[in-house]
């Protein structure tokens, strides 16, 4: 995470328009934080294309068990919802050709569904007319999309050339600029991540045939869920320097938001609990302004940080020294609106770098 990455480009030009594909946690968590920063005016949502029926659109944009009610005003307008006054047209179509995105005259395609991580699949909305796609997902591997962002971290390596982006994971955001940082002031020998992850929709809430993975046929709700992670992959993809010294694993923990993660650092260099923390929290303060990353060492629950717009939430009162150079950290991060502010952060970026 660098001390003074690069700018955002100037605000006085003209909106540009953005249509959302899959309007689920992310999708309408990527809305919400449009307006609630006041930037519906420089980014303006103008479709979305969800299969549900607009009742349900409608009726889930107004109220989120989540984050509460929506603050601005929506209804019902022809052919789709009206935020605040702006009509957005609602297309229910199940494949990429079935919308005409060319004719929305949009200037990015914000792809929320999470189904489209090949890049041939992902094409199929450029030949369908989107200019350019920016996924919520990792995508497969680095080679299906033309780069992978961290807005705070690598937002200056994007271009007017490229086609379609990554705004990699929650997990992602949450410890890769934080290593990146670490590795760089005490050197990093190994890694192992521990992801407790809030439930996520392909986990039933009672056991059903729900899913391939057996573990995720059961209870949501009622148990503790080891899944598979891809969290290493996506680590050593944006720090390679670190490939074969990461590891991972995924909890999934009954509750409905807010993650955490617990990782152990294997420096190169002795690390006591007072100067990590001190550096952290520095790192912190100089990033915080830009909702990146905080620090906290009060005693905190994982509810405290409900709608916190950080990548990451550093607890420093559950740092531990393992060994002289073995620390423990443990990092919390809201992983619906820390990510969709990010993904705000890096389509705004995008957008405007080469206007």
């Amino acid at each position: 995470m660098p001390d003074n990455p690069s700018p955002l480009p100037p605000e006085n030009l003209p909106p540009l328009r953005v249509a959302v594909n899959g309007y689920g946690r992310i999708g309408r968590s990527f809305l919400r934080a449009l307006y609630e920063t006041g930037l519906e005016n420089e980014l303006q949502v103008v479709a979305i294309n969800e299969p549900a029926n607009l009742e349900s659109i409608l009726h889930l944009t107004r109220f989120d068990s989540t984050h509460g009610r929506f603050a601005f005003p929506v209804e019902k307008c022809a052919g789709g919802i009206r935020v605040q006054g702006r009509d957005i047209a609602v297309h229910h179509a199940a494949t990429p050709e079935a919308v005409d995105w060319r004719a929305l005259e949009i200037d990015l395609l914000v792809e929320c569904s999470g189904r489209y991580g090949e890049r041939a699949a992902i094409e199929r909305f450029l030949a369908a007319g989107a200019p350019r796609v920016l996924l919520s997902n990792p995508a497969n591997s680095a080679a299906d999309v033309d780069a992978t962002i961290l807005y705070g971290m690598n937002q200056h390596e994007l271009t007017n050339a490229q086609r379609i982006v990554s705004n990699a994971s929650c997990t992602t955001h949450a410890v890769v600029p934080l290593l990146d940082f670490l590795s760089r002031e005490l050197g990093l020998s190994q890694v192992a991540l521990t992801t407790l992850h809030s439930v996520m929709n392909d986990q039933p809430l009672i056991d059903g045939y729900h899913h391939a993975d057996l573990r995720r046929t059961r209870s949501a709700m009622q148990s503790i869920i080891p899944v598979s992670t891809g969290l290493a992959r996506g680590v050593e993809r944006l720090l390679p320097q670190l490939a074969g010294r990461v590891s991972a694993k995924a909890i999934r923990v009954p509750t409905a938001n807010v993650s955490a993660i617990d990782m152990f650092l294997a420096f190169q260099r002795e690390a006591t609990v007072a100067h990590v923390n001190d550096l952290i929290a520095g790192l912190a303060a100089r990033a915080a302004a830009r909702n990146l990353l905080a620090y906290t060492e009060e005693a905190h629950a994982s509810v405290d940080f409900n709608h916190a717009p950080y990548s990451a939430i550093v607890d420093g009162s559950q740092t531990r020294n393992i060994s002289p150079s073995m620390v423990n950290l443990f990092v919390w991060f809201d992983n619906e609106w820390g990510f969709a502010n990010r993904m705000l952060d890096v389509a705004r970026y995008w957008l405007r770098c080469n206007r």
